[in-house]
């Protein structure tokens, strides 16, 4: 199922976000009507990596929009801000996911739940998402911690979340995350996968050319045999949380 783009700029800047904001919309086949999730992309920004997974939930029966977070300036003027704001809970990406969210409920062909995926720094956006009170279930892959998780999962949807054993930048995440979802009695999967690294999900090497051999060496990228296992998880758990 191959991505259409959509404009979202109409509903961003009526909610305060980007003065721009495109998004690619993957489609099931078939009538529908299907629940719907916000993908949010890596730290990279959108690319086919990031276009595939969004054609995978598809393929499981969701309508899947990846909404471009860096629209207004590209990568190298929005990263930072973007990855700063990922977990405040407030500013102009989490307009951006909002107005995403809401162009998927109000298609005819969506049930009306919807959840969010969240991969590198979108599993930050997820985390903290799913204590707001916007979306039905959550997946966060490899996302950093929210700094006052207990106060940001109190009152959390579901939430499911896979990292990997070998991912230096977060050690123990799985692990803490577990902890402070059973805390707030949230109802959750979370399964660190030992022989992974960060971005383990993807199904192929991304990132600028010039820093792929250092991704390598640090174990960034993809583990088949880890993301079938995840994926199967995400699938089964979404289709427990966000089914009419």
């Amino acid at each position: 199922m191959p991505t259409t783009p959509v404009d979202l700029t109409a509903r961003s800047s009526a909610l305060g976000g980007s003065r721009k904001l495109t998004g690619h919309l993957a489609t099931p086949a078939g009538s529908g009507p299907w629940p719907g999730v916000v993908v949010v992309h890596e730290a990279f920004g959108v690319d086919e990596v990031m276009l595939r997974q969004t054609e995978r939930l598809a393929e499981a029966g969701y309508l899947a929009l990846l909404p471009d977070l860096y629209t207004s300036g590209g990568a190298r003027r929005c990263l930072v801000p973007t990855m700063r704001a990922a977990l405040s809970g407030h500013g102009r990406a989490y307009a951006d996911l909002e107005a995403a969210r809401g162009a998927l409920v109000d298609r005819d062909d969506c049930t009306g739940k919807v959840g969010l995926i969240g991969f590198c720094m979108g599993g930050a956006f997820a985390l903290v998402a799913a204590g707001l009170g916007k979306f039905d279930a959550a997946s966060a892959n490899y996302g950093q911690l929210p700094k006052d998780i207990d106060r940001a999962l109190a009152e959390a949807c579901p939430v499911v979340g896979s990292y990997g054993g070998r991912d230096g930048m977060l050690k123990g995440a799985a692990a803490k995350l577990e902890a402070a979802l059973e805390r707030a009695g949230v109802p959750h999967d979370v399964k660190e996968y030992p022989e992974a690294g960060h971005s383990f999900l993807n199904d192929a090497e991304n990132g600028p050319r010039v820093l792929r051999p250092l991704l390598r060496i640090t174990g960034t990228g993809p583990h088949p045999e880890s993301a079938a296992d995840a994926w199967r998880r995400i699938e089964d758990f979404f289709a427990e949380h966000l089914s009419a």
